[in-house]
C-alpha cells in the first residue's frame, strides 16, 4: 500500500471465490461474515502430528483459520460464553501452512504478526490463499462481539477450552489486514521497505553503548532493550 493510499473496505461472505479473493490487494480492510474455526498447537498437533482426520469437512464447511485461543467459559454442558477473541503470532505455524491449505481446502488464515516472505511464496501463492492480519492489540472484544454464535466445538476433552477447535459463525469480523494477498505480496514487506533505510541512517554513527552488555544496541535489526 503506498503513502496516502486509502484503505479499503471490503466485505467477503464465506466461503469466498477466487475471483474475490484475486481483487484484494495488501493493506485492504476485510470484514468477514461466515463460518470460522479456530486452530493453533493443538489442533496442528491433532491433524499433522497424530495424523486424525479434520472433524469436519473444513474446505466446505470453514475455509478461515484463526489462530486464536478464544475467551470463552461452559456456563453449563454445552453453554459456551464467548467474551473476546485475540489473535495469537502465526509465524510458530508456518511449517503447517502447505498442509493446511493443500490438505484440508483453508483458503485464508487469519493471525498477528505474518509470516515469512517464503512462506506466502512456498504455501500461500500457490494455493491463492490469504494471510489477514488483526490490527493492534486491545480489539478482542471488538471482534468477540462479531462472533454471532458457537456452532461446534471438537477436542475439547483432548485439548481443553483455550486449544480445542471452535468453530464461529461471525458477522462483519474485522477489521482484518491483508498482509499477504493471493500473489504472495506482503504489506509488512513493502512497508519494511520504506522503514528500514530511515532506520539505517537513524542508527548510523551512533556511539558504542554503555551497557552493551546488559543488551543495549546500536544495530536496528538486532534485539534492543
Amino acid at each position: 500500500m503506498s503513502a496516502g493510499q486509502q484503505v479499503r473496505e471490503i466485505n467477503l461472505e464465506i466461503p469466498f471465490g477466487g475471483a474475490e479473493v484475486a481483487e484484494l490487494r495488501p493493506g485492504d480492510a476485510v470484514f468477514l461474515s461466515g463460518t470460522i474455526f479456530t486452530g493453533r498447537e493443538g489442533v496442528y498437533c491433532q491433524l499433522f502430528e497424530r495424523g486424525l482426520e479434520p472433524p469436519i469437512d473444513v474446505g466446505a464447511v470453514c475455509p478461515v483459520n484463526f489462530h486464536c485461543s478464544p475467551a470463552i467459559a461452559e456456563d453449563a454442558p454445552g453453554d459456551y460464553r464467548l467474551t473476546s477473541v485475540t489473535a495469537t503470532a502465526s509465524f510458530r505455524f508456518a511449517g503447517y501452512m502447505s498442509r493446511l491449505l493443500n490438505d484440508c481446502g483453508v483458503r485464508a488464515v487469519i493471525g498477528k504478526g505474518g509470516m515469512a516472505p517464503e512462506v506466502y511464496a512456498g504455501c500461500f501463492a500457490p494455493a491463492g490463499a490469504l494471510y489477514l492480519t488483526t490490527v493492534g492489540y486491545g480489539l478482542g472484544a471488538v471482534y468477540g462481539r462479531a462472533v454471532k454464535r458457537v456452532r461446534d466445538v471438537f477436542w475439547k476433552e483432548e485439548l481443553g477450552l483455550a486449544q480445542a477447535m471452535w468453530v464461529l459463525e461471525v458477522e462483519r469480523f474485522g477489521p482484518l489486514l491483508v498482509e499477504c494477498d493471493a500473489e504472495g505480496r506482503s504489506m509488512f514487506a513493502s512497508e519494511n521497505a520504506l522503514v528500514n533505510p530511515l532506520l539505517e541512517r537513524a542508527y548510523a554513527g551512533l556511539p558504542r553503548p554503555i551497557l552493551r552488555r546488559l543488551g543495549e544496541e546500536t544495530d536496528h535489526c538486532r534485539e534492543m532493550v
